[in-house]
């Protein structure tokens, strides 16, 4: 599942980082409550405090349960919507722990992502998760086993929905994305929620940096078929390429292995239904419900 996770090199992953998700730590734990008894004093709500400080009300609860690491911005808005008091951007300084709400196999990843000036993925099993609508990727995490316990699938929704802050954030970085048209026809929940994830999905993929395309249904056998795969370049020419299976993933720097990924991600990019004819298909599906 895309919970989303080198050495100094950007190597590939050591056995030292698949490991279990780390317990909150006191200075987040310490930081959260400041940011709750704060947000109360000012009589905020979670979900208008988030607007305000322009999180989703998960985040918001993460961070205040210490369950999240706040970036700059939480902590800069947050000052001003609770009177600019100066606590939260002392706090913040002394604030430790690694990355919440990622699979410890997904953070290498997760951070060349955030650094990367293109990215790419090819998904055959589940919506790509900077695609997935709230609805879908709650369905997603509340389907795993062992059950994750309410507050750990919060934080995973948390940051699910935070990643997909790129897509707007980076108006200039070429996301592009090519889905298998199978994985848009499982069903999941009620009609309305199938209906959410196309609108979803055909908003987030209507910019001019987001490129979509389906594979079809009587597509033939193609160059990708050995499972999804993850692509990225960073500013620097480096590229590094992804793959993920149950319970593992595996970043792959070797220049080798991933100039062949590309190969195949390029064969599959001529096989798939162009982005307009992609649109044109999820509209289909859409209007089908």
């Amino acid at each position: 599942m895309t919970h989303g996770g080198a050495s100094e090199n950007d190597d590939d992953l050591t056995a030292c980082e698949v490991e279990r998700e780390p317990d909150p730590s006191d200075s987040l734990r310490t930081f959260g409550a400041v940011v709750q008894a704060l947000r109360e004093h000012a009589g905020l709500g979670r979900e208008e405090f988030g607007r305000q400080v322009q999180f989703s009300k998960h985040t918001v609860e993460s961070v205040e349960l210490g369950r999240r690491m706040p970036d700059d911005s939480f902590v800069e808005r947050a000052e001003e919507a609770t009177g600019n008091t100066g606590a939260l951007r002392k706090a913040a300084k002394y604030l430790t722990r690694g990355e919440a709400g990622l699979a410890a196999w997904f953070r290498r990843w997760a951070k060349l992502e955030k650094v990367a000036v293109s990215l790419s993925t090819y998904e055959c099993r589940l919506v790509p998760g900077l695609l997935q609508s709230e609805g879908y990727a709650r369905a997603v995490f509340e389907g795993t086993v062992p059950v994750a316990p309410d507050d750990q699938l919060e934080e995973f929704m948390a940051t699910r929905m935070e990643r997909q802050r790129m897509l707007f954030e980076r108006p200039t970085t070429p996301f592009h994305f090519i889905v298998e048209e199978h994985v848009f026809r499982r069903k999941f929940g009620e009609t309305a929620q199938m209906r959410e994830l196309l609108d979803h999905v055909l908003e987030l993929s209507a910019p001019r940096n987001v490129t979509l395309q389906v594979v079809p249904l009587e597509a033939e056998l193609h160059a990708c078929l050995d499972g999804p795969v993850r692509l990225l370049e960073t500013s620097k020419g480096q590229r590094f390429a992804y793959s993920e299976g149950q319970q593992n993933g595996r970043l792959i720097s070797d220049a080798k292995e991933v100039r062949l990924l590309y190969q195949r991600y390029d064969t599959l990019r001529s096989q798939a239904l162009n982005p307009t004819l992609s649109r044109g298909l999820l509209e289909q599906l859409r209007g089908e419900l």
